[in-house]
């Protein structure tokens, strides 16, 4: 019944869907010298879209001296210049394309780094991006269809509870609404039928650990648990492991990018190469979307410091380029009483003490005043890693910063998203 569901909301919704599965089943085997090919080909095409549709990129080429013929090779994006959330919200109408399209479909971001963002997604853009996530679900034999669990917010207002409900109903989908035992008992017994489970890792984790310090009983046979939105921290999966029998995957990728990485089941990111382009530049990300005709983005700063690898061959065969890490947010910097520093010390910080072989801590870092800092931790350290851990900060910081540690600490939800990094300070 629910794949009979599925396949009619496709067709009313998305009709493009179902190819742009069948090509991105066939491209994940690709070598990387194809997909690099095809890549070229797309960026070229979008280019000279963009340029004959869209004012914003007209005048950004004409005003440069860019010109669509002049990519010639995949460096060649290099020559225009990059884009960033404050333009797409300046000039949204203008980097809309004026050409026709059956139909679009409305996209919002949301919000939670600034203004959200508005924009359409052509419908060759809303398959590629959905089939990209159903190719990633693939790997672990689930189906769009599939019996799922989802940890996707709670405590919601009585009308939007129900309408929600309905709706899973209608897609296979059962949710949590809040960390009552009640709540918890009712979503474990659904766990015996569901395939996977998917949502804010850090309720994933909160669920998982109500569980294991109340010895409830589970039953479950899950295929996957996929973590999204939030950063998953090392912490958390001896945890969930235990509790689902699974460990949390990644999937990386933003409302206005589309999919940007897939996790694998050897436990690689592999990048979606056969919709996006990915540059990292001084450690930032650049993301061009190869399908993205009605809201053009080429070379958008989404906001991330990432690393790449481009050496490893993943054991799985695949030779899409792997992320290796999202590493942090950009935007809020630390503010040291006489220096300026990126909020990626903090992964620096907490991973030196795991390689150093200590244990992986679920940690906060927030700043109400220039030259403080409160570390909260989750857990209670042992002497030796709170020394090691000191030891880090003083490292990086020297004297320019005090701090305080706060052991067993609660964590501060910043717009609904767990960070690991919340400033305060208004900077200008």
């Amino acid at each position: 019944m629910y794949q009979w569901i599925y396949k009619q909301g496709v067709k009313r919704r998305n009709p493009l869907l179902p190819v742009a599965e069948s090509f991105l089943q066939e491209t994940d085997t690709w070598t990387r010298a194809e997909l690099e090919k095809y890549q070229l080909e797309k960026l070229q095409e979008l280019v000279h879209w963009a340029y004959e549709n869209s004012a914003y990129y007209k005048k950004l080429f004409d005003e440069t001296g860019v010109h669509p013929d002049d990519i010639r090779e995949l460096n060649d994006l290099q020559i225009i210049p990059p884009i960033t959330k404050k333009i797409l919200l300046a000039e949204n109408e203008a980097i809309h394309a004026t050409a026709s399209f059956e139909r679009l479909i409305f996209s919002e971001t949301s919000g939670s780094t600034g203004s959200p963002l508005t924009f359409h997604r052509n419908l060759e853009w809303d398959a590629r991006h959905r089939a990209a996530i159903h190719r990633g679900y693939n790997w672990y034999g689930i189906k769009p269809w599939h019996r799922n669990g989802y940890f996707w917010g709670y405590n919601l207002d009585v009308k939007k509870h129900w309408k929600l409900k309905m709706m899973d109903k209608l897609v296979n989908r059962f949710r949590i609404f809040s960390y009552e035992t009640d709540e918890i008992n009712a979503f474990i017994k659904k766990l015996k039928r569901a395939d996977y489970l998917e949502g804010y890792s850090s309720m994933i984790y909160h669920i998982a650990q109500k569980i294991e310090r109340e010895d409830l009983p589970i039953r479950a046979n899950l295929k996957m648990i996929k973590g999204t939105s939030e950063k998953i921290f090392d912490s958390y999966q001896p945890t969930v492991e235990k509790v689902f029998g699974r460990k949390i995957i990644s999937e990386y990728g933003a409302t206005e990018t589309g999919i940007i990485a897939f996790e694998c089941p050897d436990g690689n990111m592999h990048m979606t190469m056969e919709n996006v382009i990915v540059e990292v530049i001084d450690g930032e990300i650049y993301v061009t979307n190869l399908f993205s005709k009605s809201f053009p983005i080429i070379r958008y700063a989404l906001g991330d410091y990432v690393e790449l690898d481009t050496e490893t061959k993943c054991s799985c065969g695949r030779e899409h380029t792997i992320v290796k890490s999202v590493i942090g947010r950009i935007g809020k910097e630390i503010l040291g009483e006489q220096e300026t520093y990126p909020s990626f010390i903090f992964y620096y910080i907490f991973k030196n003490i795991v390689m150093d072989g200590g244990e992986a801590i679920g940690y906060q870092v927030l700043q109400h005043e220039k030259g403080h800092l409160e570390f909260r931790l989750e857990p209670h350290l042992s002497a030796h890693t709170r020394s090691r851990l000191e030891t880090e900060i003083v490292k990086y910081f020297a004297t320019d910063m005090t701090y305080e540690i706060s052991e067993g600490a609660t964590f501060y939800r910043d717009g609904g998203k767990l960070k690991d990094f919340v400033s305060f300070i208004e900077t200008v």
